[in-house]
């Protein structure tokens, strides 16, 4: 049977089991707490004999069953959770890059929806939802008091179909709606373009392609962009990468990593501690980096971010990410269902858990709110026309003999690139200051291989050497 873990490592957990002289209070002590457990598997099932045979109407047994295992996983975190044979399907699904519905990550927060992210290019971003954003109603029909499955199922339907949604979001005035069709999502997990000289590479989510799309598209655009030599760095965006596979976390870290520790996790008993380090190989080649985040980079991603800035491979901007710093195993308790439990924490190479606390920019920037139409429209020029601004504009202005043709080809050049950078901080903000950070870099001569990162390992009591999976 498949075990998936999410932001965390793929496999089961194994219990050892060691006598020692001390056995027989332990037995006896073993013994007392089994009695107890017996005595509440006992009342579990006296009530669950009493609804069948007194409530209202008939239940059926199968959904009581599974809405009892799935209540007690979801009290322990927001991430157990029960997963019958269509939610089942539905995340192997997911994990290959294809599925039907809205495009959000979500989440449950004091019994409320909330949006970890929108996925790019999805009915749910293209409508205006952000991250953060809480859903109350869907279709006018409330969503409090539901679990989160239940909240998700209401929001499904046929691709193509019509639905609304009721958002409240921080800083407006009160709830909103917004109409969305649904459509068949389609991830596309890395995306890139060159700006400048700068690569960008847009991680969406980290499913079983991330890494083999990431190394084909990075050798496509440095080809583009006239070899790696014309390169001056590479932006890593995760900004709404709600996360995905451990796996793919760490092939992604070690990518632009030499050595050192990527992450290490640990669980309840400190044998099941484990820890990943990067093998040699940059596929950056040492080029500058920086890495854009904010409230919508959770679990995998915060992975990535944490190993590069923990080394210094990386400048880190944007605003704080989400703080999902927990290990999620999908263990198949059927031939069709499954459990979602939490097994772990993961930390960083420095030792810091970003559990409930997030990664913190070494920048923090945040994406101005784009202006009304009318008050865009405002700031416009009123006229074509171009008036006096410079010497050059003089009639009869002096010639600059003192530079070549090539020479000022060469300026102008680099002027136009300037003014692409200008025109990217009304589209992106966030991603136009990145590109100003590697020239800057680009013009100290930085590279990776000229910063020692003083990284001092977290001591998690496991095998140091590298993990394959």
């Amino acid at each position: 049977m498949k075990h998936y873990l999410l932001a965390g490592a793929i496999g089961t957990l194994a219990g050892i089991t060691v006598a020692t002289q001390f056995a027989g209070p332990l037995v006896a002590q073993e013994s007392g707490k089994n009695a107890s457990v017996y005595e509440q598997l006992d009342l579990f099932g006296n009530v669950f004999e009493r609804v069948r045979s007194d409530y209202v109407e008939q239940a059926d047994d199968k959904k009581l069953i599974e809405a009892a295992i799935n209540g007690m996983l979801t009290s322990l975190d927001p991430h157990s959770s029960f997963l019958s044979a269509k939610d089942y399907e539905d995340m192997q699904t997911q994990t290959r890059g294809s599925f039907g519905g809205l495009g959000i990550e979500v989440g449950q927060e004091d019994g409320l929806v909330k949006v970890i992210s929108p996925i790019d290019d999805t009915p749910a971003a293209e409508a205006g939802v952000q991250a953060g954003d809480f859903i109350t109603h869907v279709n006018g029909e409330s969503l409090m008091g539901l679990g989160l499955d239940e909240a998700v199922e209401k929001m499904r339907g046929p691709v193509g179909s019509e639905i609304k949604i009721t958002i409240l979001r921080q800083g407006e005035n009160e709830p909103f709606d917004l109409t969305i069709v649904r459509d068949t999502i389609k991830l596309t997990v890395v995306k890139t373009r060159i700006e400048g000289h700068a690569v960008v590479l847009r991680v969406t989510t980290f499913n079983d392609e991330t890494m083999d799309t990431l190394r084909a598209e990075m050798t496509k655009a440095i080809k583009d962009a006239g070899g790696i030599d014309k390169v001056t760095g590479f932006v890593l965006d995760l900004r709404n990468n709600p996360g995905g596979l451990l796996n793919q976390a760490i092939d992604v870290s070690d990518a632009f990593l030499d050595k050192g520790e990527i992450v290490s996790t640990r669980g309840r008993k400190p044998e099941e501690s484990e820890r990943w380090n990067a093998k040699v190989g940059d596929l950056a080649e040492g080029k500058p980096m920086v890495v854009l985040i904010n409230g919508g980079s959770a679990s995998a991603s915060e992975i990535v971010t944490g190993a590069l800035q923990d080394h210094r491979r990386a400048i880190v901007v944007g605003t704080k990410s989400f703080g999902k710093g927990s290990v999620q195993t999908v263990m198949p308790v059927t031939a069709d269902s499954a459990i979602r439990l939490t097994t772990a924490r993961y930390y960083t190479p420095s030792g810091r858990s970003i559990q409930s606390l997030g990664i913190q920019p070494d920048i923090i920037v945040e994406q101005p709110a784009r202006k009304p139409e009318d008050e865009a429209e405002a700031d416009k020029p009123k006229t074509d026309s171009k008036f006096l601004s410079s010497e050059a504009d003089l009639r009869g202005a002096l010639n600059n003999d003192s530079i070549s043709e090539e020479e000022r080809k060469q300026i102008e050049s680099e002027a136009k690139e300037v003014e692409a950078t200008a025109k990217l901080r009304e589209e992106d903000y966030q991603l136009a200051y990145a590109v100003d950070i590697l020239k800057g870099l680009a013009a100290m001569d930085y590279s990776a291989d000229k910063v020692t990162a003083n990284v001092k390992p977290a001591n998690t009591g496991a095998d140091s050497g590298t993990k394959t999976e």
